[in-house]
């Protein structure tokens, strides 16, 4: 099963318009609802959108454009090739059952390339050749075609214009009355091959399935490091976003390529350069837990950049990931956790983080050390850290008190409200010579009148031992 994609570059808010040698060669979704149309001469188009940005047509961009979405449909499949006319090749047989069928993983890839601002025609079908028949036909009529029966049918209509290898034959093909690929299967095998020759034939053959086609599939780079130059400046966060969507979708396709994910990106904001020159803005995003999905990524990365004031215009913009690690096994638990999974807990610290700052997000951090001062600790819940953990037997409240409060005795018994009773203890504690903060103390686990429970320690080695109230049983 492959996925034929023909991109074209556009943008729904500017007028854009790009020229080959004079003439109209594309335009954007805001210039032709103005009028202009592909074909249109330079002069003419000026004439109908005076206020349109217009552009010499670039090949080596148009090939690096293709690149980049090549590079983000490595999250579909591994097997992505460049095609002629501007296409793409997807092998997604083993990832149908994945993305839940041709139908939905035809819209993820029509949403992955949006968000990269691009417009594709899409063909699906069992050869490749046939594929990308179906996309090159453009909008009009079916195209995914999931069986060899039905795609032959279909490929039996289309007009044989559509094939490249018989353009060259057109008048004579034409002539004899041959107008669509069907009519050109049917025609003499013999015959036809001493007419046109061989590629004519073998295009078609390729196309039909009756003999295979090799592939050269996309290898994609070793290290991730792209920038995007933009048509104009932004000043706004907003637009930023629009335009690191694209990197993200290409750095999520390079991650499942590769199998690794991230624990941090960094996106770079290039400003003007000449007399008014200042140094790009570093936007450095941790992640809690490891993370390569693009819709994940974009999310906290849009939560970022809305608490992000520019302090000039940005002419360019670039995404690094200067740490990679292996790509987390999946959970092969068979029914799900309740409360959601481990994963679903850290992307809601990465959102939590994104929004507030990731040293207001704090998580506990015990330390090895017996003094319940010490050892509860508290770190920023984006970072690695690796807690130590205090014996399992025993037993501490969940709520210390800072500082300590000290109790008042009754008949040689702590007061808190009422007489408190020990009911578990002593835990004796000497500890601390070494950094001067000596702690000797025996704690125990009392209770009130109520039968509420209490964390307490007496102090010991000295000539008048007081009670303190240290922690608060839930």
């Amino acid at each position: 099963m492959l996925d034929a994609l023909r991109p074209s570059w556009s943008t729904d808010a500017t007028e854009c318009i790009v020229l080959d040698h004079e003439h109209v060669a594309a335009v954007s979704p805001a210039a032709h609802r103005s009028g202009v149309s592909v074909g249109m001469r330079k002069s003419g188009a000026a004439i109908i959108a005076p206020q349109a940005t217009l552009l010499e047509r670039s090949p080596e961009k148009e090939h690096a454009l293709l690149h980049q979405a090549a590079l983000a449909m490595l999250q579909y499949t591994p097997e992505v090739a460049l095609a002629d006319d501007h296409t793409l090749l997807l092998n997604v047989s083993a990832s149908l059952m994945l993305f839940k069928g041709p139908r939905g993983i035809s819209r993820r890839v029509t949403h992955t390339l949006r968000a990269m601002q691009l417009n594709a025609t899409q063909g699906m079908a069992v050869t490749a050749r046939g594929a990308w028949l179906l996309a090159r036909r453009g909008q009009t009529g079916p195209r995914r075609r999931v069986r060899l029966a039905s795609l032959h049918t279909q490929l039996n209509q289309l007009p044989l214009s559509l094939l490249p290898a018989a353009q060259k034959h057109a008048d004579w093909l034409r002539g004899i009355g041959c107008h669509t690929l069907g009519a050109l299967r049917r025609l003499p095998r013999a015959g036809l091959q001493r007419r046109v020759g061989t590629e004519v034939v073998r295009a078609m053959d390729v196309a039909y399935g009756e003999i295979p086609e090799v592939h050269a599939w996309f290898t994609a780079p070793l290290v991730f490091k792209q920038r995007i130059e933009l048509i104009e400046r932004l000043e706004h966060t907003s637009a930023v976003h629009a335009v690191a969507q694209e990197l993200i979708a290409q750095m999520s396709g390079w991650l499942v390529h590769r199998q690794r994910a991230i624990t941090q990106l960094i996106l770079s904001m290039e400003h003007e350069i000449g007399r008014h020159a200042r140094p790009p803005t570093q936007l450095a995003l941790p992640l809690a837990a490891p993370a390569w999905q693009a819709s994940h990524l974009q999310h906290l990365l849009k939560e970022k950049l809305d608490r992000v004031t520019l302090e000039a215009p940005v002419v360019a913009i670039g995404l690094e990931t200067p740490d990679t690690v292996e790509m987390p096994a999946i959970s092969t638990t068979l029914f799900p956790e309740p409360g959601g999974t481990a994963a679903d807990h850290m992307r809601l610290l990465d959102l939590l983080a994104a929004r507030l700052g990731p040293e207001q997000v704090r998580q506990p951090n015990t330390q090895a050390d017996h003094r319940p001062e010490t050892a509860n600790q508290w770190r920023t819940a984006i970072g690695r850290a690796t807690p130590a953990c205090p014996p399992a037997d025993i037993e501490r409240p969940f709520w210390l008190l800072d500082p300590p409060e000290a109790l008042s005795t009754h008949q040689d018994k702590p007061y808190y409200g009422s007489p408190l009773t020990l009911v578990k203890g002593p835990e004796r504690i000497e500890t601390g010579w070494w950094d001067g903060g000596l702690a000797v103390r025996d704690y125990f686990v009392a209770q009130d009148k109520h039968y509420v429970h209490y964390w307490i320690y007496r102090e010991r080695d000295h000539h008048a031992a007081r009670w303190y109230l240290h922690g608060l049983f839930g």
